[in-house]
């Protein structure tokens, strides 16, 4: 069994708390958002835990989220950062791509980071997230700063809803009009 700071639970945490807090959203009628599992292939399977092994990949995943908020379609892709310094090795160029169509589609694409040692989440939105890309892209850092994303966008965990991300969506739509 994987230790708790190994590899193989990184955002595993994280992923509990937006997963309860959809399940709230969805207790309260205010969004319908799924988990999009990572398709894979079993290669071994212990028989005496059904547990799979070693599996691989079948096909890239897009993002880990996606549905709709009171009508308004949304995905988006859950991250931590342990540093003020974020990789964007961590994002695939396939995950960029689908968010790009999907916003094509006025839908509404964001990523939610979670900086640990800061105990803070942040609302980073596609069109926010280009400029770093696009920096990457074109030989400039591999990389985006904490002190890069715009304060307005950072938010904090609540009683209820542990990841009340839709407050942002909402702030989200009002910049874009």
């Amino acid at each position: 069994m994987p230790t708790w700071n190994s590899r193989g639970l990184r955002g595993s945490t994280l992923e509990d708390l937006i997963n309860r807090s959809i399940e709230k959203y969805a207790e309260y009628q205010l969004a319908l958002i799924q988990k999009i599992p990572t398709p894979i292939t079993p290669i071994n399977i212990d028989k005496s835990t059904r547990h799979i092994t070693l599996a691989y990949f079948d096909q890239k995943s897009t993002v880990d989220y996606i549905g709709v908020v009171q009508g308004i379609p949304v995905c988006f892709d859950a991250k931590e950062c342990a540093k003020d310094t974020f990789a964007l090795q961590n994002i695939h160029p396939h995950q960029v791509e689908f968010m790009r169509r999907f916003e094509q589609q006025d839908g509404v694409s964001f990523f939610l980071i979670y900086f640990t040692h800061r105990e803070e989440f942040y609302y980073l939105t596609y069109r926010d997230f280009l400029p770093f890309w696009e920096r990457a892209q074109n030989g400039g850092r591999k990389s985006f700063r904490y002190e890069e994303l715009d304060p307005a966008y950072v938010f904090q965990s609540k009683r209820e809803v542990f990841v009340p991300f839709l407050d942002l969506i909402n702030k989200d739509l009002k910049d874009r009009s």
